[in-house]
Order: structure tokens, then C-alpha cells, then sequence
């Protein structure tokens, strides 16, 4: 259980940085700051995946709960007007905790109420339990949904399109706002509906301000719900795009603790596994009617090929989610175009993007570990390798972006105008960091890809063929290290394109190390750890630049363009933390050393969102985490590390249980 304590709560600035989110296995969400203040267009109470996993609307944006004692009335909601923050119901608060639920516990006026929220899998549902633990005399508790019904990324204005008409019966509030809209209804037993339709104006979201977006909305309310409560008494409410007739949502609860419950089974009983364990959770969603695949990060990215390929074995391999693997896996085999996996899915039912070279790669990865993991050779033999031929083919006969094996049996891609490595910061036309040529990533994955489809092909009994690859593999090795290696300054240059040689320190060079089957060892592995140790290394990720570039930048903020020219320009990344550990183990064996890591990363599960990780943050310290508030390939990179190096005492008992 992560615990945020009273004084940190009635800090305003300090707890409004502080978030918490629940998901639905959908693609949608319910999340917001701590102190119940929404400072992100992408809060909301229910934000629902109206095609799975995408087409987010942010339907309900939050309940503002009001308690009424005697002649008194004490709010419990916080909203931001533009630096007035009206109500100031987090100075009622006492804690929050994030266990299997987010909680808060408020006491005023001698009410003491925990609230306890949760999404329910599979549905775009989300319940709220309100918990009375004291109260002297019955109160009256009034609830104040505050609608938004728009797309996630958008915000909304008042206007006279909204359907103001609501119905409230058998203690269900239906609405529907727009023509196209989803019914939303809100079942509150016991209460009584006063209607009273009107916009509520000016909110404020600071951190879209932050990032230099439009950060003012206005709210539709359709009235409040009021109920009758004493000491002992439960009140729980769904918020749901289905009808919730015949639900209650002390079951619905209930139901979603047992199947969270079972995640942590078979998991060390180590709180930071345990909490990364119930976050990759989050990232695991319907796609289709019968596949899955990977959201990237919360709030606003859907399944990316790269970062759901990167993450899978973290999120699913090491949680034992074999058949949420497999499904990943034939969910992209069906998406493969030209020798590529897709870049992205997008929203809207637009086509996929396959603007990346590197994602294609560690599918090959992905499938390796699976297969190591499950020993499911059928499906990978019959169902992956076909795939897998079909790719290597449209690499050495040219794809797009002018990706293509070259005579040296490196793998070159690139062209204007299109940014196509992970590092893929645009702006407009200009692409930040293009890297056309041989990136230094893309030969290690390329060499790994190689080995790998080698392997499948002998065990597919085709041994000519798998001959063949192993020796493409060898000549990508000795051309690499003729190429790359950067004797004046003792690392690997990140680029090679004919005669330039990018010799900028990056951390792309340490995959050269990490991967499964290795192009860099001895002392020239040793030298590049130790610079990337002394340059790049922070706490939480590895910067992209070290301090003395001069294109270095400490601090991510400003508008989109400061942020996307700075995006990988120093800015520290936390799943390259998994490369890094993985890095110190092979060249190393220094298992002291990755387990000190790990130790210095844990305190940031109790920032930015409680229980998981964020996407990036400043490269300068202290290191403010910014960003995706939840990134999936950060949750698995750091969890799989963890759990495959034994890096805590509760996961060596565990492994040497199973052995």
C-alpha cells in the first residue's frame, strides 16, 4: 500500500501533483489528481473507449460531493478557476492510499467517509463506494455529476446543442447529451434527483497550461443527486455507459478486487512488484473481438508496435499472462504491411501508421521470449514464422522509407521529412532527431532479429536456410564493429551514414549490449557502460544527451515545440533503465549493483501517478517526472528486471520456490 499523509494532502500544489488512475481493460479510464481537482483535459470520472481500444470521451468529468450536517454545508470537491481553487474540500482529506483501489478517507464536522473508487474490467463502468465510518447523527450526502461528453483530446464550451433533458428513474439518472453521444447513466440507491440543467464555467487544468495548450472548460450539470446517510451505512454508486439496472455496485467491486487479487498470486510478495504488477495490468486491453494488445500510455496514446513489443514481456511474459501474450502477438501478425508492423493505431477508424523501423524488430524479441517463456513452439512455428519470413524478405528486397539490407548486411533506413527510430520527436516538417542511415539500435536489433529467425528456422527443420542467417549474422557483426565503434571517445558512434559518423553520446548504443544475443563484449562493452554510468544515468531513466552537448536540454516544459525539441534532447527515459540493468548484469555480473538501481527508482512510485511510472522526466534533478503519467514499456521494463535478476529478497524466495 503506497499512503499519502494528511499534511501532504492539505498542501494543495504538492497533492494536486499527485494523480491516481483506474482502468477497464477497454482503453478507457477514470482518473484524477488527489485532491479530486481535474488538472488535465484528460481527467475524468468516466472516460470511455467507445471502439475499443480507442475513441476516447470524456463523459462524466468528476462528482463533487457535498456533506449537509444540521444547518451546515461542507464541501468536499476542489476545482481550479484560474488560480481560485473553489471548493477547498481537500483540507477535509486524511489520506489517500493506493492499494488494489485508490482511496481517500475525509472527516469533517464529525463525518468520517472513505471513498473507494474502481473501474470494472471489460465494461466503461466505474463504481464508487462511500463508506461511513462515524458519524454522530444522519446526514444528507449530495452528489453533483459535472458532465463533459466530448472526445479526450478536445475540450468543451457551453452551448445550446446539449440535450438538457435527463430522466431519473428506479434511482438511475439516464442522459444523453448530443445526437451520437453514449447514454450515460449514474445509479445512486436511496437518492432523489433535483433537476436544475445549467453550464458550470471556467475550469482550469493546470498542467495543459504547463505544456502551452488550450486549458479552460466548461461543465453541463443535470442537477444533483441527494441521499439519506448514518455510521455504518455503504453508498455505492455506478457511473456506466450500460444500463445498470440489476448491478450494484458493492458486487461489481467486489468482482474487480478478486480478479486484481488473482494478478498477484503467483507474484513475489513484494510491495513494488506487487504495485507494478496491478499497474501492467493497466496497459493490457481489447483489441477486436478476441486479441489484445498493449495501450503505450495513459492519457493520450493508443497501441503503438514499438512500445507494445517492448513492454510485452515485462507486462505479460513476467506476470504469467501467456495467453494475453499470444494474443498480442497474432493481433500484430494480422497487421503486418510491407515487412512492417505498424507504427501506431489511430483513433477514428483511420488507417494504421508504419512510419517506424525498429518496432518490426522487437516483435522479433517479443516472440523470442515468449517462446522461451512458454515453450509454445506450435503456435510460433505455425502461426509467427510465416510472418516472420515474410518480414525479413521486404528487408532485404527494400521497404518502405528506404529501409533496406545493405551490401554490408547492415540495415539502413531513412528519409526526409519522416522520423522512423524510437527517438521520434516532429515538429511540423522538421524532424528533431533523424538518424537517417544506421542507427546503432536498429544493427543490434537487426543482428538479434537474424539470430533469432535462425533459431526458428532450425527448429522448423530447415537448416540450409537457418545456416544462411546465422551466417548474414555474422557479417552484420563484423561490419558493425568495424563501423561503430568510436576508439577516441570509448562508445559506439549512434549513427553511421557513409562517411558521417554521429559520434553524440546517446543511450541507443547500450542495446548493442543488452539484447539477447550480444555485438558488443570485453572491454569495449565495459568502456561503453562506464560512460553511460558517468553521463547519462540518473535515478529514474537515462538522459538522451549528456549535460556538456550543447544541445542539451534539463527541463521539459513549455509549448509543443519546446517540448518535442527537447523531447529527446536529455530529457531522462525510464524504460531505458531495463537496458541499463540488463547491461550491468552482462558485463558486470554485478547483481549488487542492478539491485542499488532499482532501490534508487522506488521512491518514484510515490510520485506522478501513484503505482506506476512515468514516461520521461527533467534531466536535470531533481528529476520532475513529466510526460505520460503511466508509460507501459517504463511499468515493464523496470518490472521485468526485477523479476527476471531476482533484483528483491521476495522474488529470489519465489524463484527458488520454483526451482
Amino acid at each position: 500500500m503506497f499512503k499519502i499523509n494528511k499534511s501532504t494532502l492539505q498542501r494543495f500544489e504538492d497533492a494536486a501533483a499527485l494523480e491516481w488512475l483506474e482502468t477497464n481493460g477497454l482503453g478507457g479510464w477514470s482518473s484524477s489528481s488527489v485532491t479530486g481537482c481535474n488538472t488535465r483535459r484528460y481527467h475524468g470520472l468516466l472516460v470511455a473507449a467507445t471502439v475499443p481500444p480507442a475513441e476516447r470521451m470524456v463523459l462524466v468529468s468528476k462528482l463533487d460531493e457535498t456533506i449537509l450536517s444540521g444547518n451546515q454545508r461542507f464541501e468536499l470537491g476542489v476545482s481550479d478557476y484560474g488560480g481560485v481553487i473553489h471548493p477547498t474540500g481537500f483540507t477535509y482529506l486524511q489520506s489517500f492510499t493506493k492499494d488494489i483501489f485508490p482511496q481517500w478517507i475525509y472527516e469533517v464536522n464529525g463525518i468520517r467517509i472513505r471513498k473507494t473508487i474502481a473501474m470494472i474490467q471489460g465494461e466503461n463502468t466505474t463504481v464508487l463506494i462511500y463508506d461511513v465510518l462515524k458519524a454522530k447523527n444522519a446526514f444528507s450526502l449530495e452528489l453533483l455529476p459535472l458532465y463533459a461528453v466530448r472526445g479526450y483530446h478536445s475540450l468543451l464550451h457551453a452551448n445550446d446543442h446539449i440535450n438538457r433533458d435527463a430522466v431519473f428513474t428506479d434511482h438511475i439518472l439516464k442522459t444523453k447529451s448530443y445526437e451520437g453521444s453514449p447514454d450515460i447513466y449514474i445509479k445512486a440507491p436511496g437518492a432523489d434527483h433535483q433537476a436544475n440543467p445549467d453550464w458550470f464555467y471556467h475550469f482550469n487544468y493546470a498542467i495543459e497550461k504547463y505544456r502551452g495548450q488550450d486549458f479552460e472548460e466548461d461543465l453541463f450539470s443535470y442537477g444533483c443527486l441527494s441521499v439519506q446517510l448514518k455510521k455504518g451505512d455503504s453508498l455505492g454508486i455506478i457511473i456506466s455507459t450500460e444500463d445498470p439496472a440489476g448491478k450494484e455496485a458493492h458486487e461489481l467491486l467486489a468482482k474487480e478486487s478478486l480478479r486484481r487479487q488473482s494478478l498477484l498470486n503467483n507474484q513475489p510478495g513484494d510491495k513494488t512488484i506487487q504495485q507494478l504488477a496491478l499497474a501492467a495490468d493497466q496497459f493490457i486491453v481489447k483489441r477486436g473481438d478476441d486479441l489484445k494488445t498493449i495501450i503505450a500510455g495513459y492519457h493520450w496514446f493508443t497501441d503503438w508496435g514499438r512500445d507494445t513489443m517492448i513492454s510485452l514481456p515485462g507486462l505479460c511474459l513476467c506476470t504469467g499472462r501467456y495467453s494475453d501474450a499470444k494474443k498480442i502477438l497474432a493481433a500484430f501478425a494480422e497487421s503486418v504491411s510491407e515487412g512492417m508492423l505498424p507504427n501506431r493505431f489511430q483513433d477514428n477508424g483511420e488507417a494504421p501508421e508504419y512510419n517506424n523501423v525498429d518496432g518490426t524488430l522487437w516483435y522479433f524479441i517479443a516472440v523470442h521470449k515468449y517462446l522461451q517463456a512458454t515453450n509454445d513452439k506450435k503456435f510460433v512455428l505455425a502461426r509467427i514464422l510465416p510472418v516472420l519470413k515474410d518480414i525479413i524478405q521486404w528487408h532485404y528486397n527494400g521497404t518502405r522509407y528506404h529501409i533496406h539490407v545493405d551490401d554490408d548486411e547492415l540495415l539502413y533506413s531513412g528519409e526526409a521529412g519522416v522520423q522512423l527510430t524510437w527517438m521520434d520527436a516532429k515538429v511540423g516538417d522538421w524532424v528533431v532527431t533523424p538518424r537517417t542511415g544506421k542507427a546503432v539500435e536498429i544493427q543490434a536489433l537487426w543482428y538479434n532479429a537474424l539470430r533469432i529467425f535462425a533459431a526458428l528456422l532450425e527448429m522448423n527443420k530447415e537448416k540450409a536456410a537457418a545456416d544462411k542467417m546465422n551466417g548474414k549474422a555474422e557479417q552484420v557483426k563484423t561490419s558493425f564493429l568495424n563501423k561503430f565503434w568510436n576508439a577516441a571517445d570509448g562508445y559506439l558512434y549512434d549513427v553511421v551514414d557513409g562517411d558521417h559518423k554521429d559520434a553524440s553520446l546517446r543511450p541507443n548504443q547500450l542495446f548493442a549490449v543488452s539484447l539477447p544475443f550480444t555485438l558488443l563484449e570485453g572491454k569495449q562493452a565495459h568502456s561503453v557502460l562506464k560512460i553511460v554510468e558517468q553521463k547519462l544515468y540518473t535515478p529514474v531513466g537515462l538522459r538522451t544527451l549528456p549535460a556538456d552537448d550543447n544541445r542539451y536540454v534539463g527541463v521539459y516544459g513549455g509549448d509543443q515545440l519546446k517540448r518535442d525539441s527537447s523531447y529527446h534532447q536529455g530529457t531522462a527515459w525510464s524504460w531505458l533503465l531495463g537496458a541499463y540493468v540488463d547491461s550491468i548484469i552482462k558485463v558486470k555480473a554485478e547483481k549488487s549493483k542492478a539491485k542499488k538501481v532499482i532501490q534508487n527508482f522506488k521512491y518514484h512510485l510515490e510520485e506522478g501517478c501513484i503505482g506506476s511510472v512515468a514516461e520521461i522526466f527533467d534531466a536535470d534533478a531533481p528529476h520532475h517526472p513529466r510526460g505520460c503519467m503511466a508509460q507501459a514499456w517504463g511499468v515493464a521494463e523496470i518490472l521485468r528486471v526485477i523479476i527476471e535478476y531476482q533484483l528483491c529478497t521476495a522474488a529470489a524466495r519465489a524463484a527458488s520456490r520454483v526451482s
